[in-house]
């Protein structure tokens, strides 16, 4: 269900505006849908046909985003899998920093070779109901911190489901009390995506995949995302921000031997010196059946200093998850995998046992 059908649903039950608008507030601050403000309460503000129409609504929304197992780290995040409607699961993260990273497609069509979502290839798109309810179930998960962060950077290639992007998107600047710039598209860099952005009345910083400063490696590395190079990627990012007024951080997931030579940062300076960005340098998860190892931390530390030095902002991220082998797609892929080994075992399919469950 997309945000636009929960909308009609309201008003075929007899919202109006100013009812629908407070219902969808209720809803992506995580409280019950007729929930308001304490001196307002719904039997003296909902139509009674409204409020008939409440509990139906909220199991449907309820089903959206089922959380199933929880995995946290000592860095102060928790990565969850969480299971959709139609049995299907996703992941998302819930961040240290208030903030919570969502999916947007189940598997993605892009294919990064140090990425596990990869790996299934893209089984469907996600509603932008499905998307906004994992910020829901974020802030229901942790209801003492007050969420300020949505990134769009979990399973999925953002730009490949625009329309229910864009729709969570507006949803989240309007409804959801997030900041503008605090809503973070992750992508490519599809072409599509830049003006389609800048038309919303809600524009979203970005964060641009990099990964090379050399056109032939970058695709190697992203085999099935838009020709661009290098140069038109950041020069696409560039007017962006400048449109925008938010840098764009441009994300670089650090191989050992592939993009981490005197060359590639030879390239990185001349790329974005001067530009209205940062730079993310993000050790890749070491994911069994993938060849790539991330450079040492020295390496990776002399790596940063010298691109600080040269004029580039420069900062390590690491994955969320690292320590419980939650990179984004593994949770998954392992509970694929438990599935399909018990399943061929017993004859039938089933759910893999959840490592902790959530309360």
């Amino acid at each position: 269900m997309r945000i636009s059908q929960i909308q009609q649903t309201l008003t075929q039950s007899g919202a109006k505006p100013i009812h629908t608008d407070r219902i969808l507030r209720a809803w992506l601050s995580g409280r019950a849908l007729d929930a308001g403000p304490r001196k307002h309460a719904a039997a003296k503000t909902l139509p009674l046909s409204v409020r008939a129409a409440l509990p139906e609504l909220e199991t449907t929304l309820g089903r959206f985003a089922i959380p199933e197992r929880q995995h946290p780290d000592t860095d102060g995040s928790t990565r969850l899998l969480v299971r959709l409607a139609d049995g299907q699961t996703v992941e998302s993260v819930l961040l240290p920093k208030k903030g919570v990273c969502v999916s947007t497609q189940l598997g993605c069509a892009v294919g990064c070779t140090f990425c596990m979502t990869g790996k299934s290839g893209l089984l469907r798109q996600l509603t932008s109901g499905e998307i906004l309810a994992q910020v829901v179930l974020a802030r229901r998960l942790r209801p003492e911190t007050t969420l300020r962060r949505v990134v769009f950077m979990g399973m999925g290639e953002p730009a490949h489901n625009l329309e229910n992007v864009c729709d969570a998107i507006d949803a989240l600047g309007t409804w959801g009390g997030i900041g503008h710039k605090n809503l973070v598209v992750s992508s490519v860099g599809d072409p599509r995506l830049f003006p389609r952005l800048l038309a919303g009345r809600v524009k979203p910083a970005l964060a641009l995949s990099l990964h090379s400063a050399h056109h032939v490696t970058r695709r190697a590395l992203l085999p099935r995302a838009p020709d661009l190079t290098p140069k038109a990627l950041i020069d696409a990012g560039e007017a962006y921000a400048r449109a925008t007024g938010y840098p764009i951080q441009y994300q670089w997931t650090l191989l050992a031997g592939v993009n981490d030579s005197e060359e590639e940062l030879a390239g990185i300076t001349r790329l974005l010196h001067g530009k209205y960005a940062m730079l993310n340098l993000i050790p890749c998860n070491e994911n069994p059946g993938q060849n790539h190892q991330r450079p040492t931390l020295p390496a990776i530390i002399a790596m940063t200093r010298r691109l600080n030095r040269a004029g580039i902002l420069t900062r390590i991220r690491h994955s969320a998850g690292q320590e419980v082998e939650g990179g984004c797609g593994q949770l998954r892929a392992r509970s694929v995998q438990v599935s399909d080994v018990r399943g061929q075992a017993s004859g039938i399919k089933t759910e893999a046992t959840p490592l902790r469950a959530i309360a």
